[in-house]
């Protein structure tokens, strides 16, 4: 019997139970806000959006292939298509498109024209450091790391700040080969 073919980021999303959505927005407007209040400067927001995004996307990672039925990547150009088409899909109900690929195959940007997370958001003038969706940046980079890529993840344009796009950067910095927890002699 043949595996099951894996499912598009449209009927993926179909099957996901969601939050309201303006509930989600709401809740992650309302921690960046405390975060402001907390730490005070607007660099160490940004670390910690990334680093709460790091910490959600090694977990996600798991749901994401299980109820995506998506098998392994042959490279990171299929990765990269995975994320844009079936991750963001899946999580945020939007798609992105990867362009800009460098010569290696090794960076590229993913590209959201809507992104959810921003509904409701204008940044005051106090916050124009501020990376409001760092946390996604940080959900890839851990996502990958759980698949063997460890990647850096950067913002280039973002809509709060002026840009007509949403676009991250993302460069594969290596592939670590899979390891084995026992010996095959043993």
């Amino acid at each position: 019997m043949a595996p099951p073919a894996p499912r598009t980021g449209d009927a993926v999303f179909a099957n996901v139970e969601r939050v309201n959505a303006e509930l989600f927005t709401l809740t992650y407007g309302a921690i960046v806000r405390q975060l402001l209040t907390d730490l005070e400067e607007v660099e160490e927001v940004n670390k910690q959006l990334d680093q709460m995004g790091y910490n959600i996307g090694i977990r996600l990672i798991d749901e994401f292939l299980t109820k995506s039925n998506i098998s392994r990547c042959v490279d990171f150009k299929e990765t990269a298509e995975v994320i844009a088409k079936a991750g963001f899909k899946m999580f945020l109900g939007v798609t992105a498109s990867v362009t800009n690929w460098d010569a290696d195959g090794t960076s590229c940007s993913l590209v959201l024209e809507d992104n959810p997370l921003v509904d409701f958001v204008e940044l005051p003038d106090t916050c124009q450091g501020l990376y409001y969706c760092n946390i996604l940046s940080g959900v890839i980079r851990g996502a990958l790391e759980m698949v063997a890529m460890k990647t850096e993840v950067t913002w280039i344009r973002d809509m709060l700040r002026g840009d007509d796009a949403y676009e991250l950067r993302v460069k594969l910095l290596k592939q670590v080969p899979e390891e084995y927890p026992y010996k095959d002699d043993e």
